[in-house]
């Protein structure tokens, strides 16, 4: 199954803030709830293109997810870009931009699930695993708010399936 997820944060913050935390994956664990490990797996070169993390994420439903993201293509302070590959495999690309002296962020996910479970349960649950990513990316808008010491103005989600099942995964 073929996800397209969006989501958008506005905080009362500086952009440059914003991209700094974003692109400090390693330190997401402590302010992102669901976010249960980021591991370095490659260094990238000196701007951070080509790094490789290993993130493992849980979720409000019983399951969790471990993929390996690559990072490939940095523009200070408004995108960070990357490659999934594992359980989820697609690409992410966080777009960073100032609204009224704020952050506006927002982060689209197309990815397809590698889990044969997953893409089993698809043509049913596909809407309830799009509401569990807007749960997760709704904690993620709460936690990064509280990280940087200010507040999150807005939050909206938007994911959705299509597409028919891609019938392989582990």
């Amino acid at each position: 199954m073929d996800y397209a997820l969006t989501t958008e944060w506005v905080l009362d913050a500086p952009t440059e803030a914003v991209y700094a935390a974003l692109k400090t994956p390693e330190a997401w664990p402590r302010w992102w709830r669901y976010v249960e490990a980021v591991v370095l797996v490659r260094k990238g070169d000196a701007e951070g293109i080509g790094a490789v993390h290993r993130y493992t994420w849980s979720s409000r439903l019983p399951y969790r997810l471990s993929f390996d993201m690559e990072t490939t293509a940095l523009t200070r302070p408004s995108r960070i870009e990357g490659v999934a590959r594992g359980d989820l495999t697609g690409t992410g690309c966080w777009d960073l931009a100032t609204e009224n002296r704020n952050a506006r962020v927002r982060y689209t996910w197309r990815v397809t699930t590698g889990k044969r479970w997953m893409n089993a349960l698809a043509p049913l649950l596909a809407p309830v695993f799009a509401w569990n990513h807007d749960q997760v990316m709704a904690e993620g808008g709460r936690g990064l708010a509280r990280h940087l010491g200010v507040t999150l103005l807005r939050y909206a989600g938007a994911g959705r399936a299509h597409g028919a099942s891609n019938g392989g995964g582990r």
